[in-house]
């Protein structure tokens, strides 16, 4: 599995969702596995199916959430600058075509929420910011084809 940056924060809330999952949503499933076992006959019980199911696919989010935060390095802010744009960057954009303006922070991959201006480090906009100083004008391939877009801001 590959090496995944996050922040303290993104760290702390995917804990809490481990910790959540184990803790509440595991004892539901088994009592649920054991509502349904008590009903008699399992081979046309479908809501013992049904829980087997949903545990199986609890126990594969949770292995999952296990192995990202064991691959996980924790992002030191304090290494942060706003000369050229890298992870965690606050980054405002201008389409050199017509001139809108959009902003967004990149974020590790796992944290990213687009309602929130979140884009994953990964994304093609973040890929083809990275590195880039304030002022310059970069070329972007994205779905709709080849854009070029000029860094006007550069926070975090």
């Amino acid at each position: 599995m590959a090496i995944t940056y996050m922040t303290k924060e993104g760290y702390k809330k995917k804990m809490e969702e481990i910790a959540y999952l184990e803790s509440v949503e595991r004892p539901r499933i088994s009592a649920a596995i054991a509502e349904a076992r008590d009903k008699g006959d399992l081979s046309e019980n479908s809501e013992y199916d049904a829980a087997k199911e949903a545990q199986g696919m609890l126990e594969m989010k949770i292995s999952q959430l296990k192995d990202l935060v064991a691959n996980s390095r924790i992002i030191d802010e304090s290494n942060l600058n706003n000369h050229e744009v890298q992870i965690l960057n606050r980054v405002k954009i201008k389409n050199v075509a017509n001139g809108m303006t959009m902003e967004y922070t990149i974020v590790a991959d796992s944290e990213a929420n687009l309602k929130d201006k979140k884009i994953g480090s990964s994304t093609p906009i973040a890929q083809g910011l990275l590195g880039h100083k304030l002022g310059e004008v970069v070329e972007i391939k994205v779905p709709a084809g080849l854009m070029k877009f000029e860094i006007v801001e550069i926070n975090f």
